[in-house]
């Protein structure tokens, strides 16, 4: 392949490339209000035309929720087969009075600095991101005729709402998907000017809780004292979970933990992150969770469990001396290593129900649940990812783990035997899922140059 060509075509054609973006950034495909519904089909509907424009055999196809798109094109037949995945669902861009301008009127805006970036929903998460590959794509077919490898893509509607349709379509449709690796673009760099590869996601597991225990709200003058109190119930339950030191004190919580191996702690302790400065720009100083852990430690490497809301009694205007008839919590953790979902969830809810009063009750409503993924640390296609990035940024690639889960990538692997290469150009200030919404025109310019590069080295 002429690479030195694909990228001078990648460099000329930017302006065309942001007009396609623009365009697909106009439209409101807000997967998780219904009144958008007819929105995300014209998301489906754009894609779907304009692969099919670059010659991939493409096709809308119908799901209970909303549709996917699914492209593929043979390239050759001498590297890999390859599904790249992405999603053209947004979040909802409420509070609206806190844009500057109309989430769905894309445009560029200039900094002090000169540097320029693409303002509205969706610019970042997932457009923007996913539109890197596809530009990049559209600049090898362009120059070459073809691609090197045989290529899917699979655009789902439904990431900000869940993806509650996809275990389905990927069951019936994992014969047409599976592939030798997956390309996912939802990550980030690890700053501006340094390009990152995901090598590990922390599981998820979601737990709500009821605590109740009289059959009805309560005058505090009248019972306050002998009738018990569910939000104080359900306080000290939730007190409980963490002991001085900041571990989970949930009996098992830590099994199949493993520590991070010394050349690896070594590695991120050379990216240079203290806590004062992941902390100072949310406003904090003093880290919270386990003593004697790096800030990269906590968020890569060690499992967690966070109270994520917390209500029970009057919460309106004014005052009410009330006692509650119940009280509520909703509850997270985050895995990695070996650490089961069931078990954990069994565990927790035998921690709760131990410390729940005789005359009281509690009831759990499940929310979802994943293991933590690793990605071979010795796989090919890290090395492959990890040269192309290099010689597009002029400097090493970090090799990172992520905080968050993306579900998909464990359905890739469990579902579908395939390892995932996560790479992305998002960055801290990105405001993803908040106003104002952005992504920077150099995350943009040189990730569809990156991914060009990754294509070429198959």
């Amino acid at each position: 392949m002429n690479l030195d060509a694909i990228l001078s075509r990648i460099d000329d054609d930017l302006d065309e490339s942001l007009e396609r973006l623009f365009a697909f950034l106009r439209i409101p495909s807000i997967s998780t209000d219904p009144a958008y519904d007819a929105a995300c089909r014209d998301a489906a509907t754009w894609l779907n035309e304009d692969f099919a424009a670059m010659g991939f055999s493409s096709k809308v196809r119908p799901t209970t929720g909303k549709p996917m798109v699914l492209a593929k094109s043979n390239g050759s037949a001498d590297g890999p087969t390859i599904l790249f995945y992405g999603h053209y669902d947004v979040q909802p861009v409420d509070p609206l009075d806190l844009w500057e301008e109309d989430p769905f009127a894309p445009r560029l805006v200039t900094r002090a600095d000169g540097t320029r970036m693409i303002v509205a929903r969706g610019a970042c998460d997932d457009k923007g991101q996913l539109m890197t590959f596809v530009e990049a794509v559209r600049a090898i077919l362009n120059v070459e005729g073809r691609l090197p490898v045989p290529l899917t893509i699979l655009i789902e509607g439904e990431e900000e709402s869940g993806s509650p349709s996809l275990p389905a379509f990927l069951a019936s449709a994992g014969d047409e998907l599976r592939a030798d690796a997956a390309f996912v673009c939802d990550t980030g760099m690890w700053d501006a000017e340094t390009p990152a590869i995901a090598l590990s996601l922390r599981g998820l597991v979601g737990e709500e809780i009821t605590v109740r225990c009289a059959n009805r709200d309560l005058h505090s003058g009248q019972f306050g004292g002998p009738a018990r109190n569910p939000n104080h119930v359900l306080a000290q339950i939730l007190a409980d979970l963490h002991d001085a030191d900041g571990r989970v004190a949930v009996p098992g919580f830590y099994d199949g933990v493993v520590e991070v191996p010394p050349e690896t702690k070594a590695n991120w302790d050379g990216l240079g992150l203290s806590a004062e400065a992941f902390l100072g720009p949310i406003g904090l100083s003093e880290p919270a969770g386990e003593k004697d852990r790096t800030v990269l430690e906590k968020v890569w490497a060690r499992p967690t469990l966070e109270v994520n809301g917390m209500w029970g009694g009057y919460t309106g205007r004014g005052f009410k001396t009330v006692i509650p008839a119940e009280a509520r919590a909703k509850v997270s953790f985050r895995l990695v290593g070996e650490q089961e979902p069931e078990r954990l969830r069994e565990a927790f809810r035998a921690f709760v129900r131990e410390r729940v009063p005789a005359d009281c009750s509690v009831e759990f409503a499940e929310h979802g649940g994943s293991p933590a993924l690793t990605v071979p640390v010795d796989w090919p296609m890290l090395r492959l990812g990890q040269e192309a990035l290099a010689d597009e940024w002029g400097r090493p690639t970090a090799m990172v783990g992520m905080g968050g889960s993306i579900p998909i990538v464990h359905a890739f692997k469990h579902k579908l035997g395939m390892d995932s290469l996560m790479i992305g150009f998002a960055l801290e200030d990105d405001n993803v899922h908040s106003p104002n919404e952005k992504y920077d025109l150099t995350s943009f310019h040189k990730g569809i140059r990156s991914w060009a590069r990754v294509l070429a080295a198959l």
